[in-house]
């Protein structure tokens, strides 16, 4: 059996070879609203730098992206899949049934999730003990802020967030929903968000969030810390458990609902559809994702130097994944 998939993979990594130059010479990135703009940003740095084509970077959610990204090995399959959070193993199973065995994982930096509103709108410092109270269906499902707590506004409860497809949902509902359930006295086995209108799935564009929300001040929003420092002139961000919702309480460590954003590479294609390995250089360069690059100007929180080295070593190098990420 072993020789058989062998020959199998050469011999589709060898038709991928023979028809590249006809089908197709961008490379496709798919994935994360929340890594979307970086992404987009090294894509257009790419493009002005080099004799490569501008590759074409899709906002199609982290469990949407991946799906497509592990769906076989092929012109017609992605090269790279942006995530905000960490593949899944059924996820990484899916690409290994498909032919996708050799992957290379990168860390670029760490994000925030933001609860936010428009400037002009009620200032609300939050707990994810209360937010677990006003989101979750488990819960009484109050109608008011209020009613989660006397010292929240006396306004209706309506949020607007991702679908169950974005990385960002899965983020919230682990940082927050499954973290604070216990202080709010629901139970947190198959704790959900509640269906009854309070939650609002806004999709996976998160400027049509932000647009959303300047139109609704009395709304609040949940999406990425990089679309608050990107649009600091038009919302304001909410504390959670008393943490500001700012880069150097993120940086630190200090704010609890954070998390790493990612990108994966299928290695397959490097060398077969052009540039891919370039763009890989360019976007763990220093000048990008470095403490000084120009991502972090777009909102991106970098990784410490040390492990920054670390990563950018392995990510350059195709480290292959191992398949024990989950162990």
């Amino acid at each position: 059996m072993s020789f058989i998939k062998i020959a199998a993979t050469t011999a589709l990594v060898s038709a991928l070879a023979a028809t590249t130059a006809a089908a197709r010479d961008q490379i496709r990135v798919v994935g994360s609203s929340t890594v979307f703009p970086f992404s987009t940003a090294v894509a257009e740095q790419f493009g002005r730098s080099t004799d490569f084509q501008t590759p074409v970077v899709e906002s199609t959610g982290s469990g949407g992206g991946l799906k497509l990204f592990c769906a076989g090995v092929g012109t017609q399959h992605p090269d790279i899949a942006n995530a905000s959070r960490r593949m899944k193993e059924k996820e990484y199973k899916l690409c290994a049934d498909n032919g996708v065995t050799e992957i290379t994982e990168a860390v670029v930096g760490y994000d925030g999730i933001v609860i936010a509103n428009a400037k002009g709108g009620p200032s609300f410092a939050l707990t994810r003990e209360q937010l677990v109270t006003a989101l979750a269906e488990q819960g009484p499902k109050p109608t008011l802020w209020s009613e989660v707590d006397p010292a929240l506004p006396a306004i209706n409860i309506e949020v607007l967030g991702p679908p169950p497809s974005s990385g960002t949902r899965d983020a919230f509902e682990e940082l927050v929903m499954e973290e604070g359930c216990e202080g709010a006295g629901i139970e947190c086995e198959g704790i959900t968000i509640r269906e009854d209108g309070a939650y609002i799935e806004a999709g996976e564009n998160d400027n049509l969030i932000v647009s959303k929300l300047e139109a609704n001040p009395n709304a609040v929003g949940i999406f990425g810390f990089s679309f608050l420092d990107q649009n600091s002139d038009k919302l304001q961000g909410a504390s959670v458990d008393g943490v500001e919702p700012e880069f150097e309480n993120i940086a630190e460590g200090d704010y609890p609902v954070s998390r790493s954003l990612y990108f994966y590479v299928k290695n397959a294609h490097v060398g077969v559809i052009p540039g891919i390995q370039e763009f890989i250089d360019e976007f763990m360069s220093e000048s990008a994702t470095g403490e000084e690059g120009y991502l972090v100007d777009k909102g991106l929180i970098p990784l410490p130097e040390d492990t920054y080295k670390e990563v950018q070593g392995a990510v350059t190098g195709l480290q292959k994944m191992s398949g024990n990420e989950w162990n």
